[in-house]
């Protein structure tokens, strides 16, 4: 299958739309907005988890792979998305858990109470002579990663939440019920997967980290991750020509993903890396606030595109998703700036190379929450950090800015459809607050004006399927030492792409080396984000946060 000029739009389920007024998202939501997903242009909706989980970690704890969450609906509503999304055109993604189960999944239950077959299923250890655990590695959560149970008298492994026991994946009985998993998805027409975490199911050795950092370099990119991978795309997804895949990779290098989403890798399609959303983080720390680096940013990601296209893989393109805040609150100005800046990073980010990813609510440029009252938080993370800074006796107001600017509710706040009563998401109380500035942020105004954010989007989506040089050119990348300005090529044998971007709300001007370029006639104009562009010259203006994309036919 090609899915060079395919678009991925993600849906978080619990916040989509809510049918029966309990206040939580749910699977006939989905369905009912399809025709707005059609109208969009999107191929693929890739789906947060909707197993039956106890929702210690928003559904990435699961209990069970082959059924449907009842707060989402049933199997029956889930083959119904399945029939009318087919209808439409678009697939359906599933997200597939597949480092660790829920501590209440039947595999985990069945071992606690002795069976032997279903202790190999997870990675139990002794602890040391001392009774202390087997490492000293720390839970990306927080916390030990080893936690003890008293029924078999060992500990084991959970690299996440203690209620997430991670599998052990050496053992090939493991192995076989994972692929069974995706083939049983698969029967009910399910040709996307998203692979969490999936870098991390091979682990090296069961050493204390001498440096008592976290133990990640005992179990990141490990020795058998690309065999295993292998093994999975042979026995399940593999058998199907029109499937895509895409792993989440965690704390991973190029290098790795080059071989995880290589054309001749016989692995994934592609991949998730995080390196470019960091750039904003002091010291490497997601609670030190900064102003983001703009060179850094502009170096990762064209290092990720020439390196991923050199290796012949593909990479995933996103500024969203529900685990980070919202890009427009971040890398733009979503108060004085809020249409210019939302276009100008959809436009840099749809003209590159690889399969974007469009989160929900990003096509109308909702922003981050705001919200200055701790009681308004659902993050388990977010209200832990709250806690923990009040015991130390930072400032509320100090607390309250971190959250607004990091929190992961940001993104999870209900959609915004419609000026509505709690937006047009729910009859009932939703289970996160909405986001106050619905009445003039929300996709039925979006929809109804033409020179809208959702539009614009739309007008990305459209050109990655028209024009072979988004889907399959070369990049370079332009005015690597400007400021301001974020500007690259694409180009094959077809055509010529140029992208300008002012990531910054003071004007400049792009002057281009003219030996780089062909006659500066020869560019039209393409798509701009105001409402007239300059045509390309030696010393394009660009207006605030404006974006402009140039075409040249050969």
């Amino acid at each position: 299958m090609n899915f060079k000029d395919k678009v991925v739009y993600q849906i978080y389920p619990k916040s989509y739309c809510d049918t029966n007024g309990d206040g939580i998202g749910d699977l006939p939501g989905i369905i009912s907005k399809l025709d707005y997903l059609h109208d969009l242009g999107v191929d693929y909706l890739w789906l947060n988890p909707i197993y039956p989980s106890p929702q210690r970690d928003n559904g990435y704890d699961v209990a069970d792979y082959c059924a449907i969450d009842p707060a989402y609906g049933s199997m029956a509503d889930f083959e119904r998305l399945c029939e009318e999304a087919e209808k439409r055109g678009i697939h359906i993604m599933l997200d597939m858990v597949f480092n660790h189960t829920s501590t209440a999944h039947l595999w985990f239950q069945k071992a606690l109470a002795g069976e032997e077959k279903y202790r190999r299923y997870y990675l139990f250890r002794p602890g040391k002579a001392d009774g202390s655990a087997p490492t000293n590695w720390q839970s990306k959560f927080g916390g030990p990663a080893w936690a003890y149970a008293p029924e078999v008298g060992q500990y084991y492994l959970h690299l996440f939440d203690e209620t997430q026991a991670d599998l052990d994946w050496s053992n090939p009985d493991v192995r076989a019920e994972l692929a069974a998993i995706v083939n049983f998805w698969r029967g009910k027409g399910v040709h996307g997967f998203r692979f969490d975490v999936i870098n991390l199911i091979s682990k090296r050795a069961f050493e204390d980290d001498p440096n008592y950092f976290d133990g990640r370099q005992y179990y990141t990119d490990g020795p058998h991750v690309h065999a295993w991978l292998q093994e999975l795309n042979r026995a399940s997804f593999g058998q199907d020509p029109d499937s895509f895949t895409v792993g989440e990779m965690s704390s991973t290098t190029l290098a790795a993903c080059v071989h995880y989403a290589g054309t001749e890798s016989g692995e994934l399609s592609s991949v998730f890396t995080f390196h470019h959303l960091k750039v904003d983080y002091k010291n490497q720390q997601k609670w030190a606030l900064q102003p983001f680096d703009f060179a850094a940013l502009k170096t990762l990601i064209s290092d990720w595109q020439t390196g991923m296209a050199a290796g012949n893989a593909w990479n995933a393109l996103f500024w969203n998703n529900h685990d980070q805040p919202r890009a427009l609150s971040r890398f733009g100005n979503d108060r004085e700036h809020h249409h210019a800046s939302a276009t100008m990073l959809a436009s840099v980010l749809h003209c590159l190379r690889g399969t974007p990813y469009i989160y929900q609510g990003e096509e109308i440029g909702m922003t981050n929450a705001y919200f200055d009252d701790i009681d308004d938080y659902r993050d388990v993370e977010s209200t832990n950090l709250y806690a923990e800074l009040t015991a130390q006796g930072r400032p509320a107001a100090e607390i309250h800015t971190l959250l607004r600017a990091r929190s992961r509710d940001n993104a999870r706040t209900p959609m915004q459809w419609d000026s509505s009563p709690q937006a047009g998401f729910s009859s009932g109380t939703p289970w996160l607050r909405v986001n106050p500035n619905y009445p003039r942020i929300n996709a039925a105004d979006a929809v109804r004006d033409p020179h809208s954010i959702y539009h614009h989007y739309r007008s990305l989506i459209a050109l990655r399927k028209q024009e072979s040089v988004i889907q399959d050119g070369d990049y370079t990348l332009l005015l690597a030492d400007h400021p301001q300005i974020f500007a690259y090529r694409r180009d094959n044998a077809d055509a010529e792409l140029i992208v300008l971007a002012n990531f910054y709300d003071e004007a400049t001007s792009a002057a281009l080396p003219l030996e780089t370029l062909a006659r500066p006639g020869d560019y039209q104009l393409l798509l701009g984000n105001y409402p007239a562009a300059p045509a390309l010259s030696a010393h394009t203006p660009l207006r605030p946060y404006e974006a402009i994309i140039y075409l040249r036919r050969k």
